[in-house]
């Protein structure tokens, strides 16, 4: 049973930016597909969770942005499961050119009872026999996201769309990041000369639901805040 998932795949043109390389929010989407396809071979994909009444919840997530691919350019992604925490577990994933790391990642994920509706212990999910990579993609924990938006005016709206919710009935991961960047113009994204972005994910959205945005400066870059129906339902930090 393999631990680590690699797969070569081309950039899309639908997956890049005005610049012609790999969009920032498109780079948590292809992250998730490539998790969920190392968990269909785990069996712990969607249908097999489902059938134990369970789900996966993403709580966190991270990308470092070293070098962007651009469009037709042929990757790696290759991703693997860290050994779970009691409650949680993390995720790590790379995106490789040849033996060059152009980004690597990091997911915080939940092991959600649908029956109770809570989260249960994520250790005895995986399979037994599954042996664990030893390393971290980012060794480094989540940040903190302070708050830092309670006087700041909000900046844009977002009205949850179709397209944005997923198999689970509510809004993708990584279209809350869409979201955050369809909010920000073409110039802005690349006067902001982005390392990295980090997410945190509070409360579902669904569709028809209004997303709220708020900005605020942090340390070496911009702190984001989406509000909904008086709950902060996302946070996200852009270095």
């Amino acid at each position: 049973m393999e631990s680590v998932f690699e797969k070569k795949t081309e950039i899309a043109p639908s997956l890049c930016d005005a610049d012609g390389k790999l969009g920032f929010p498109d780079a948590f989407a292809l992250f998730m597909d490539a998790a969920a396809l190392h968990a269909e071979t785990l069996g712990v994909g969607f249908s097999a969770m489902k059938k134990r009444g369970l789900f996966w919840l993403t709580a966190k997530t991270k990308i470092e942005f070293i070098d962007r691919p651009s469009i037709d350019e042929t990757v790696t992604v290759r991703t693997w499961p860290e050994k779970p925490e009691r409650v949680r577990c993390n995720r790590s994933y790379e995106l490789l050119s040849g033996e060059e790391i152009l980004l690597r990642g990091k997911t915080e994920w939940v092991v959600f009872d649908t029956t109770v509706r809570r989260p249960v212990p994520a250790v005895g999910v995986f399979p037994e026999d599954l042996v664990y990579k030893e390393n971290s993609a980012c060794p480094e924990p989540f940040t903190r996201i302070p708050d830092l938006f309670k006087d700041v005016t909000p900046y844009a709206e977002y009205i949850v769309r179709s397209t944005d919710i997923d198999i689970g009935g509510h809004m993708n991961n990584a279209s809350y990041l869409k979201a955050l960047f369809s909010t920000l113009t073409t110039d802005e994204i690349r006067s902001l000369k982005i390392r990295s972005a980090e997410a945190i994910f509070r409360t579902p959205c669904y569709e028809g639901d209004v997303m709220t945005f708020k900005k605020a400066a942090y340390e070496e870059g911009l702190a984001f805040c989406a509000e909904s129906s008086g709950q902060t339902v996302f946070l996200c930090l852009i270095r």
